[in-house]
């Protein structure tokens, strides 16, 4: 077992982990979020995306070590005081998303694209998220998402996670 300490949605959690522990195992299994979604395993539908220092990435390819002193924001971090983020309120009122499945990975990728692009195209946003697969909805209302939030946020400014402090887990 290896000690980890990672910082997850604000607050910093101490582990033991097996060295082989993938971070969306760790997250789901050992912290209890979830909403970061398992799907093949092999990085191939994006729907355990997470932020890892800022950056999007597969939590499936990330090995629990690997993210030792690493800033993680999931899903479940990234609403203010129980306000969604811009991108999750687009997803939910143009209808982005049927059965929900890829929608953490969707709405955290997207994310990370509207930081490093805030106001991309239309195919801007279709290369942003191809790393994302969704099987329902033929991803139309998804870039409508995006494109709203992208909106949302450049006339309102930029939306940040909020900065928590909370006990060791």
């Amino acid at each position: 077992m290896t000690q980890i300490t990672v910082r997850v949605d604000g607050v910093s959690y101490t582990d033991d982990v097996e060295p082989r522990t993938l971070l969306v195992h760790h997250l789901r299994e050992q912290l209890g979020k979830v909403g970061t979604v398992v799907g093949c395993d092999t990085s191939n539908c994006g729907a355990c995306t997470v932020h890892l220092d800022g950056q999007s990435v597969k939590s499936c390819t990330v090995l629990a070590v690997q993210a030792d002193g690493s800033e993680v924001t999931t899903i479940e971090g990234v609403a203010e005081g129980g306000v969604l983020h811009p991108v999750q309120k687009a997803f939910h009122e143009m209808h982005g998303l049927q059965c929900g499945f890829c929608t953490p990975g969707m709405i955290m990728a997207s994310i990370d694209l509207l930081k490093e692009n805030p106001s991309p195209s239309e195919l801007e946003i279709r290369e942003g998220i191809e790393g994302n697969l969704c099987r329902c909805t033929g991803y139309q209302n998804i870039v409508r998402a995006v494109q709203q939030a992208a909106g949302e946020m450049g006339s309102h400014g930029t939306h940040t996670a909020p900065e928590t402090t909370g006990a060791q887990a």
